[in-house]
């Protein structure tokens, strides 16, 4: 397990939207070992801390229909430290602003965006909540990844807001490569914590550009099959890949979660 502090631009939280909260627990508890810290925060909407190690790892919030947008979906943040300053540079690199700038109590702020691709990327700025703390541990992040539409755009785009370093993987940028093949990392500094995958020839037209969170698993295989005997489903069964074993599920809601083992030898 690692240390980690989110350096600026970096993933510095993620939470769930859940349409049965309660459930949600039971599952992510099973499969990750995760606990939550005290009752739900109702000054906040009902939101709830996940913990790992006592750590703060993930959100949880209830569903709120009157609130609109989807139920059962992840989110990630980046980290800001001036969130009306990345507001802008969102605005001019082609992205817009969801929800403006607002401070959570004495916990931090928050922004909500959608970037020139069109997936809803989140903003925070600690301050009592200084996000997840921890990586490469069984129930911590693995990874984090932008599924795009549109692939140069997403690269602009992340590239002027965070200042981000692209390196291209697998085809090296080829503009003809088909889908997954055409992928960036992208570093914040001399570290790389999440990529861009061209997904417009992956995914169906009608699905948009999304943020999608891996999670870090001692055992693929058997996370898969414990995630199914919770009432989850397999969409991604343990798959080889040069960058570690990977797969997806749904927790028994539907919301999509990635999981990730190291290559062999790391």
């Amino acid at each position: 397990m690692s240390d980690y502090s989110a350096p600026v631009g970096a993933p510095i939280w993620f939470d769930l939207m859940s349409s049965d909260p309660a459930k949600a627990v039971e599952f992510y508890g099973a499969l990750f070992g995760w606990d939550v810290e005290g009752p739900p925060r109702e000054e906040f909407g009902g939101y709830q801390n996940f913990t790992k190690n006592g750590k703060r790892v993930a959100g949880l919030s209830p569903y709120m229909a009157e609130a609109g947008g989807p139920a059962n979906v992840w989110s990630v943040y980046l980290h800001t430290d001036d969130p009306a300053a990345t507001g802008k540079a969102i605005e001019e690199a082609g992205g817009s602003v969801m929800f403006p700038p607002m401070d959570v109590g004495d916990e931090g702020t928050m922004m909500v965006a959608t970037d020139a691709a069109g997936a809803a990327i989140g903003f925070w700025k600690p301050n009592q909540h200084h996000g997840f703390s921890q990586w490469g541990d069984h129930g911590t992040p693995y990874w984090f990844e932008s599924h795009s539409k549109d692939y140069a755009k997403s690269i602009d785009f992340y590239k002027a807001v965070l200042g981000a370093r692209i390196e291209e993987v697998g085809t090296g940028g080829d503009p003809d490569a088909v889908g997954p093949d055409h992928y960036g990392q992208m570093f914040i500094g001399d570290s790389s914590y999440s990529g861009i995958m061209d997904a417009a020839k992956i995914h169906p037209a009608e699905v948009p550009s999304f943020w999608q969170v891996y999670i870090t698993v001692d055992d693929v295989a058997a996370s898969v099959s414990q995630a199914e005997s919770l009432g989850g489903t397999i969409l991604m069964p343990g798959e080889v890949t040069p960058y570690g074993t990977l797969a997806a599920v749904t927790d028994p809601m539907g919301a999509v979660i990635s999981l990730g083992n190291p290559p062999a030898g790391m």
